[in-house]
């Protein structure tokens, strides 16, 4: 087991960091991507997208290893404070794994939207083959 700051975690994204294209650019390294879903959790873009709690529903992503510094990189040294590190039991190539993810403790306001971000997550979705959330589907242009 690496105890070195060079240790890896398993981190879910749900929202645009999954575009390894962003992740490359913010100077993150591309280590063992994988799609995942977590059960009981609905996806809600609002001025920032997050992840709540809602029975009977799912929310998927993918899974990438990075390091703690990484992990700083995109959250402290981009300014998205707001955001909080918690485990979470993701359900991964037929297996559940625990991860991490960062979500906002206080959720978007119901009003809250922010139609470019969506549109860019239903393209990042696409471009990896991911279930898209029923809740933007219906949103969708074109």
């Amino acid at each position: 087991m690496d105890n070195s700051e060079n240790r890896l975690v398993d981190v879910f994204f749900y929202g645009l960091y999954m575009d390894e294209e962003i992740l490359l650019k913010k100077g993150v390294k591309i280590r063992n991507q994988r799609k995942a879903y977590v059960k009981d959790f609905v996806l809600r873009v609002g001025k920032m997208a997050t992840l709540l709690r809602a029975e009977q529903k799912e929310a998927h992503g993918l899974v990438y290893e990075l390091t703690h510094k990484e992990i700083d990189i995109l959250y402290k040294d981009s300014g998205l404070i707001e955001y909080v590190g918690e485990a979470i039991l993701l359900h991964v190539e037929n297996k559940s794994i625990t991860a991490l993810v960062c979500n906002l403790l206080v959720p978007p306001l119901k009003d809250d939207k922010n139609e470019q971000y969506v549109e860019k997550l239903l393209v990042c979705m696409n471009k990896y083959k991911l279930p898209l959330p029923t809740e933007y589907q219906l949103n969708k242009k074109g």
